[in-house]
């Protein structure tokens, strides 16, 4: 899918002021969609956070800025930045670590990160630098999902400019800091997602999740301190400590406590699917205004509001705002804050076959209620969906969503595929229920491709 970035700008300012001012993650960004490469960045002031950073303010004090700009892990879990560059080990007796960036953005109906990798690798560069000056990293890695080819081709060129500036190597800014980043590319897991699934797979272990304490920021890649973040995370280090707390929290206003902009973006059957920089907090109804509204004029049934593992809402939740907290407390999660769209035409029990056979492909494994359970919810569905369910069944999925729900597998990849199957068995349940005596008929029978979702 090509995504297409679109600004919403105020009035009676210069267009760089306005972006810079309320799109700290875009307004570098080319209208031809063309990287951004090293001369250009700087132009923009690009690195000037770690000028400023690296010569004026202690690893401490680079926290204490994050933590009160309450920058939220954009990849899905909401965990404060701040809170977890507080929990990694540090002093003068504590091995130097790696800061890691999760890039391995598998989840269905989730593009944010690749838009900022393929555009603007450097800002992500430079959040990295900061983010390994504050954690005592000396060296970083880019974990990037294999598929991600053009994005690849743009960090390792944006990798070797800022070598050869001398933004990565010895003594960066003339500080007396020492950090470089390696490029890796994964070999397609959904599962390495999970942090410590990525560190295993980084070691060039299998994929499984590791159990926990020790945490990363203890003991992760190799032994030593680690700290794993977001792409979308790591590219709002450089404006907040740039820019002060105060600057980020501003930018959400009175529609989130949650500070700073997002990268949200809609797919499926919308008539202009794509990616918008808007302030934390802005609600569904005018992202799917911006995305055009649904496509052939049909009507919304549901929707997931930030990729695959999330609960499904209704169309009486679109005045929600979409930030963390407040999409928690409607049963869902915010996710990776991009939304899908299910249209009236479309059969609950189809899409839910296909989003668990997804999960299920994807499990690693290594834990029996994900290893077994998922697998039979894709083979409970299945019959649903061709009307040869029988008493029971939807039971049984129902004690499954529950069987697979948080605190009960090893990581949360069985959570995450429980939570869309208990939702549409909450708000859709007559669909599987017309699988038990019938096939769900030909307008109901339609899968959406995984792509889609």
């Amino acid at each position: 899918m090509t995504s297409q970035l679109r600004y919403r700008c105020q009035l009676h300012q210069s267009a760089r002021e306005r972006r810079e001012e309320s799109h700290p993650l875009t307004w570098r960004m080319r209208d031809d969609g063309v990287r951004v490469d090293l001369a250009e960045y700087v132009s923009k002031d690009g690195y000037a956070a770690v000028s400023q950073v690296l010569n004026g303010q202690s690893p401490e004090e680079v926290i204490d800025t994050m933590t009160e700009a309450n920058v939220r892990g954009r990849g899905g879990a909401g965990f404060s930045a701040g809170v977890k560059w507080c929990l990694t080990l540090k002093g003068e007796n504590i091995p130097r670590g790696y800061l890691v960036c999760n890039a391995d953005e598998m989840e269905p109906g989730t593009f944010k990160d690749r838009q900022l990798m393929e555009q603007l690798p450097h800002l992500l560069i430079e959040g990295m630098i900061l983010g390994g000056y504050a954690n005592n990293a000396r060296f970083g890695y880019i974990f990037l999902r294999g598929e991600y080819i053009g994005a690849a081709r743009a960090i390792e060129q944006a990798l070797a400019e800022a070598r050869e500036a001398g933004w990565l190597g010895a003594d960066i800014a003339g500080s007396g800091f020492d950090f470089d980043i390696a490029l890796h590319t994964g070999a397609g897991r959904y599962i390495c997602g999970e942090e410590t699934a990525l560190i295993n797979s980084l070691e060039g272990r299998r994929a499984n999740p590791r159990d926990k304490p020790p945490f990363p920021g203890q003991s992760g890649a190799w032994g030593k301190p680690t700290v794993v973040n977001n792409v979308e995370t790591l590219c709002c280090v450089p404006s907040v400590l740039r820019h002060g707390a105060d600057w980020y929290q501003s930018l959400s206003g009175d529609l989130s406590n949650d500070g700073g902009t997002k990268l949200y973006g809609v797919s499926g059957r919308v008539n202009r699917p794509g990616l918008w920089e808007l302030p934390m907090g802005t609600s569904g109804r005018e992202l799917l205004d911006l995305a055009g509204g649904i496509r052939d004029g049909r009507a919304l049934k549901a929707w997931l509001p930030g990729g695959a593992s999330t609960g499904f809402l209704l169309p009486e939740h679109l005045e929600l705002a979409l930030d963390f907290d407040t999409i928690a407390k409607a049963g869902s999660r915010l996710g990776t804050g991009l939304l899908t769209v299910v249209t009236d035409q479309q059969s609950m029990v189809a899409l839910m076959r296909n989003l668990e056979t997804f999960f299920a492909r994807e499990s690693c494994g290594w834990c029996t209620p994900c290893r077994d359970g998922l697998p039979w919810t894709v083979k409970l569905l299945a019959a649903l969906e061709r009307g040869e369910g029988e008493q029971g069944d939807i039971e049984m999925l129902d004690k499954l969503a529950n069987d697979l729900g948080p605190g009960k597998t090893f990581c949360a990849h069985a959570p995450g595929a429980a939570m869309p199957l208990a939702s549409a068995l909450k708000y859709f349940r007559h669909e599987f229920e017309q699988g038990v005596t019938r096939p769900t008929g030909p307008a109901h029978a339609e899968p959406i491709p995984v792509g889609e979702v």
